[in-house]
């Protein structure tokens, strides 16, 4: 059960409602109520105020009666009410304050960026309080198998459309760590895929690197790549901040994710 806030710890917590709650969480973890005395005993709930909350949470469409008399699920009111939590929470909305903790933390410039066909747009940028910033800005539009945030995203598409994407492409080697076939880019995305970030270290631009990680939606789906780069030394392997960077940049995509509704193994 979730820790009381500070709100309660004050006095101000409704007990009723903290019933309902307990009970619509064990609803939506898969308890069906079927047995009232000892779906009530479980959650340390009266049995008539049991009762009675079934049939108010029924009257409000948050729950319904499954056929046959096989218990209780989550009904209509409440998918209504989480689609539009969902809708209410979008990725660039819920990324810049991640971004900009990545930002200020690393030293470095944070960006989230979307696949268009065979490029990534960038939605939103965050840049630290230094002279050594990403001169990319929100709109701009880049290559996606020489970047790193198009690489997260390639790498999490389907192998039948990455391959059609591709079909009969030439891909531009930006430097001698570019994927210029389908068959080096696809070896370099499950490497990708693999470590769960992309890597850079001058792989597009001299002198910087970058590292990025998935951004998933409430379904699971990888919809965008939160990213940071700056001066590539900060990414060679063996750097004294390359661990510290993955990890973060992991941590706020995770983060963003979660935002979004996603559940990390689920």
């Amino acid at each position: 059960m979730n820790e009381p806030s500070a709100a309660a710890e004050a006095g101000y917590s409704v007990p009723p409602v903290h019933r309902a709650f307990a009970l619509l969480r064990h609803i939506a973890g898969g308890g069906r109520c079927r047995n009232v005395n000892q779906t009530a005993k479980s959650l340390g709930i009266n049995r008539t105020t049991m009762i009675r909350l079934l049939h108010t949470l029924e009257a409000e469409g948050m729950i319904e009666r499954i056929e046959e008399d096989a218990g209780w699920r989550l009904g209509p009111g409440m998918i209504v009410l989480a689609a539009d939590a969902l809708k209410s929470r979008d990725v660039v909305r819920v990324s810049r304050p991640i971004m900009a903790r990545l930002a200020a933390s690393l030293s470095l410039s944070s960006h989230l960026g979307v696949l268009d066909g065979r490029e990534i747009i960038y939605l939103a940028r965050e840049t630290p309080d230094s002279h050594l910033v990403s001169n990319v800005r929100e709109g701009s539009r880049l290559p996606a198998h020489g970047t790193t945030v198009g690489r997260v995203l390639l790498a999490h598409l389907p192998p039948e459309r990455l391959r059609a994407l591709y079909a009969g492409a030439e891909l531009a080697a930006y430097s001698d760590r570019t994927a210029t076939n389908l068959e080096a880019l696809e070896r370099q995305l499950g490497e990708d895929r693999a470590r769960g970030v992309a890597w850079s270290v001058s792989n597009y631009e001299r002198g910087l690197g970058s590292c990025a990680a998935p951004v998933h939606d409430h379904r699971g789906r990888v919809i965008a790549a939160i990213n940071v780069t700056g001066p590539a030394e900060a990414f060679e392997p063996g750097a004294p901040r390359a661990g510290e960077i993955e990890a973060a940049v992991k941590a706020g995509a995770e983060e963003a994710s979660a935002a979004l509704g996603w559940r990390k193994g689920a």
